[in-house]
C-alpha cells in the first residue's frame, strides 16, 4: 500500500501536492482529481477508468478517511468519491508515472 507523508492543497495554484513515503512527490491539478473522481456516479460500474470534464471544478476541503484514503469535497457539492492512497498514486500525473502507465498499456 502506498502511504503519503504529506498532503497539501495549494489553493493559489489549484493543485494538491502529495509527498509519498518513498520520497516521490506528485502534483495533482484540481480539475484532474475531479475528472477522475472514483465514485460510482462518475466512474460507473465498469472496470475502465474514465475522465469526466467538469468545468470550473474547485476543491474546497480534503478529509481523511481512516488510514487508507481521503475524501475530496468540491465547491459544486460533490463529495462522494473516496480516493484511496493506492488510487491516488496510480493517478499521479507526473511525467515519470505517466510514462510508466503508458508502458504498461
Amino acid at each position: 500500500m502506498h502511504i503519503p507523508t504529506e498532503i497539501n492543497h495549494i489553493k493559489a495554484r489549484r493543485v494538491v501536492r502529495i509527498t509519498w513515503k518513498d520520497g516521490h512527490v506528485g502534483e495533482y491539478p484540481e480539475a484532474y482529481l475531479r475528472g477522475y473522481c472514483p465514485c460510482a456516479l462518475c466512474q460507473g460500474h465498469g472496470p475502465q477508468r474514465r475522465f469526466l470534464d467538469v468545468p470550473g471544478a474547485v476543491l474546497e476541503a480534503i478529509r481523511g478517511v481512516g488510514n487508507y484514503a481521503v475524501e475530496l469535497c468540491w465547491q459544486d457539492g460533490h463529495s462522494t468519491g473516496i480516493y484511496t492512497y493506492d488510487y491516488l498514486r496510480a493517478l499521479c500525473p507526473c511525467g515519470r508515472c505517466a510514462a510508466e502507465r503508458a508502458d504498461g498499456e
